[in-house]
């Protein structure tokens, strides 16, 4: 696959960024994508592997490695280097519905498990991934897939982030009538409302769903099931029904003066942010601005990142993000061995803006945060802080500990919690009776199926807060039960059975 020798010829180039000073002032998409030439240099880097681990798809050590949805990563790679530009849309196609979103936004745990990077740098597989799709919306080769006939079969899919999206793509082209359920007023769940535009312009969003309401899939948008409408009455209007309403319920920090103005949770920060970026009329309340405060995020993964980025757009004064773990070593440790995902220091497009705005690294490390303090207004002003050290204890199991003498006050007028969610909101879930299990439908993997008879559940109300690579998979696969279930055969594929 690529050429013999390019992975020794070529070095890893990935996409280009634009100068972090000049995105910061701007909502736009902050890289570029790969040129036609860069991408067939870079498509030649695929070595012939013999056992490719890029399309594995599976967790070690409780990450994942390799890719959830089985992308047949070499084949398209050795069509980009040869110039087959849409022969390997067809086989990237094949396997993800969305590649524009994945080109994009997945950490890339193919990359990590690519047989090139056991010595040297991973070839560049998720900036060709973009590059593929996009060109193919360029050129016109992506157009509406109508199915010849329809089933007479009903499905309703309540929720329209990625997993909801790609068992509505699968199932309508199984030929069954599909209606998606959305409470916001846009499509897309966190695609649109979870992800900065300058990570995920909008546009891409709304340009996908735009085709797959030309495909035939219907969107009820505004619409919150349990409040605007009954779940019996979708249960009862519909043959089958997929639970796709994400996991939601934020992970909170119950300390205190936890109530302050200007204590709040992550993704109600993004969402009102890009609300404002995608409709000039609303305006960002006071309290979600960030124009010149003291921003300080709690919690080290991408959400923190992202708020980061949009902190910075808006103008705040400094930004500092706290994680309760030490630093990432600059290499993989010895435990964490090819092909898992590398566990490794890495400085996110949000950390070089900052680093840039502010002259060093926003982040701090083995941080945890003891209380919040508030003005005699009840409007939050600081925070106060203690180092950890991260031990093992008698069982080997690992503990943090506070090191004394080292408390901190840290200034604040806007504290981010993003430390993850606990599973998905339950009124919806209590609504349509189904069993739950951690916060999460109870629904078997590969079976897809809750203890209501032709109710669904997939994506991250039933596996928890997860990949949007992974999301996909699930909407694939529950849209194979779902058609099986409903027929008594299917033609889509699947891969759990194998």
């Amino acid at each position: 696959m690529g050429k013999a020798t390019g992975f020794m010829e070529f070095e890893r180039q990935t996409a280009n960024e634009r100068k972090p000073m000049e995105r910061i002032g701007d909502w736009k998409e902050y890289s570029a994508p790969f040129s036609d030439e860069v991408a067939t240099t870079q498509g030649a880097r695929c070595m012939d592997c013999g056992t490719p681990f890029c399309h594995i798809g599976m967790e070690i050590d409780g990450a994942t490695s390799g890719c959830p949805v089985y992308n047949l990563i070499p084949e398209w790679n050795d069509l980009v280097y040869r110039g087959k530009w849409k022969e390997a849309l067809k086989r990237l196609t094949k396997t993800n519905n969305f590649p524009e979103f994945t080109g994009r936004v997945c950490p890339a745990p193919c990359e990590g498990s690519c047989t090139v990077a056991i010595n040297d740098p991973a070839v560049t597989i998720k900036n060709i991934e973009q590059k593929i799709i996009d060109k193919g919306f360029e050129n016109g080769w992506i157009i509406p897939r109508i199915p010849k006939q329809r089933t007479g079969k009903k499905v309703a899919i309540i929720g329209s982030g990625p997993a909801g999206l790609a068992a509505a793509d699968q199932l309508n082209q199984a030929g069954h009538t599909v209606t998606v359920y959305e409470r916001e007023d846009r499509a897309g769940g966190l695609l649109t409302y979870g992800i900065p535009n300058m990570k995920l312009d909008k546009e891409v969003v709304a340009r996908r769903v735009h085709l797959l309401q030309q495909e035939g899939i219907d969107f009820i948008l505004n619409t919150e099931v349990g409040k605007d409408i009954s779940a019996e009455k979708i249960k009862d209007s519909y043959d089958s029904v997929i639970l796709c309403t994400g996991a939601q319920k934020h992970r909170d920090l119950p300390l205190e003066g936890r109530n302050a103005d200007g204590v709040r949770f992550a993704m109600d920060y993004l969402t009102t942010a890009t609300k404002s970026v995608l409709d000039t009329k609303v305006q960002v309340e006071d309290e979600l601005n960030a124009a010149d405060k003291d921003v300080i995020v709690i919690g080290g993964g991408d959400t923190g990142a992202d708020c980061i980025a949009t902190a910075l757009r808006q103008g705040a004064r400094s930004i500092v993000q706290f994680g309760k773990h030490p630093q990432l070593p600059i290499k993989r440790k010895d435990d964490n061995l090819w092909p898992a995902f590398p566990n490794v220091f890495s400085l996110e497009y949000a950390h070089k803006e900052a680093k840039e705005k502010f002259g060093e690294d926003i982040r701090e490390y083995s941080i945890q945060t003891k209380k919040f303090v508030t003005d005699d207004e009840g409007k939050l002003k600081e925070l106060h802080t203690v180092q950890m050290k991260k031990t093992r204890d008698e069982n080997g199991m690992f503990v943090f500990e506070e090191i004394p003498g080292t408390e901190k006050v840290w200034p604040a007028q806007l504290v981010l919690i993003a430390i993850g969610f606990e599973g998905t909101e339950q009124p919806v879930l209590e609504a349509f009776g189904v069993n739950t299990e951690r916060n999460r439908v109870k629904a078997k993997y590969g079976d897809f199926q809750t203890n209501i008879g032709h109710v669904f559940a997939a994506g991250d109300a039933r596996r928890g807060q997860s990949l949007i690579v992974w999301a996909i998979n699930e909407g694939r696969e529950v849209a194979y039960q779902v058609d099986q279930y409903l027929m008594g055969e299917t033609t889509l594929p699947t891969v759990v059975n194998m």
